[in-house]
């Protein structure tokens, strides 16, 4: 979705929302129990990962079901990384287009290997929270920028239904993060956060 098609989707969105017509209360949080993942320690080894896309985004919103499972590397280890993978029994699918590739675990999960070139994936990965399943998690602002790299539809409904949930200062990190490293896109981020405190019901209560 280029960034025009984004301003267009969140316009029409906008029209059509309902307040309270939205997921409910906030189900899971960062560090909550519950939480549950492959062992993709097991798979990686030694190598510096951290578990983003649909996984992720249960730390901070209602679980959604999703079927496969996202793993940021940084750029400089993804040959250690495959190479790992490849030594751990998984199966090599083809190239991601965004960086990385896609395997198949021993178990038949999908694993979807995102090795980023951007300056700050080393930091996603590096500042990762660990939850009670034992792998680490991107926090919140980097899975905010992560998804609006990508811009799908999903991903705009997983960043307003996050950021609906989110408390003060978990914003305040998602909007300096993004306007340091995609000022272009501060915009569209606070129409995602207007519209995801419309939904859930949360009109009156602002967005600062």
């Amino acid at each position: 979705m280029t960034p025009g098609q984004r301003t267009s989707y969140l316009s029409m969105a906008a029209r059509r929302a309902r307040p309270g017509s939205g997921s409910g209360p906030l189900e899971v949080r960062e560090g909550a129990a519950g939480l549950a993942a492959p062992d993709v320690r097991s798979l990686l080894g030694a190598v510096p990962f951290a578990i983003a896309g649909g996984l992720a985004t249960r730390l901070y919103m209602p679980a959604r079901m999703t079927l496969d499972v996202d793993v940021l590397v940084a750029a400089a280890d993804r040959p250690q990384a495959e190479r790992a993978l490849a030594a751990s029994g998984c199966t090599r699918r083809g190239k991601l287009t965004i960086g990385g590739s896609t395997w198949t675990a021993p178990d038949g999960t999908t694993l979807d290997l995102l090795a980023l070139d951007a300056p700050w994936a080393a930091e996603a990965v590096a500042s990762a929270v660990m939850a009670p399943d034992g792998n680490p998690y991107v926090r919140l602002p980097f899975l905010v920028l992560m998804k609006l790299v990508a811009s799908r539809v999903q991903d705009l409904a997983d960043i307003s239904r996050m950021l609906a949930l989110a408390d003060a200062d978990g914003l305040a990190r998602t909007r300096a993060l993004v306007a340091g490293h995609r000022p272009d896109d501060a915009e569209d981020l606070e129409s995602l956060i207007r519209l995801g405190r419309l939904e859930a019901g949360q009109t009156g209560k602002g967005t600062t």
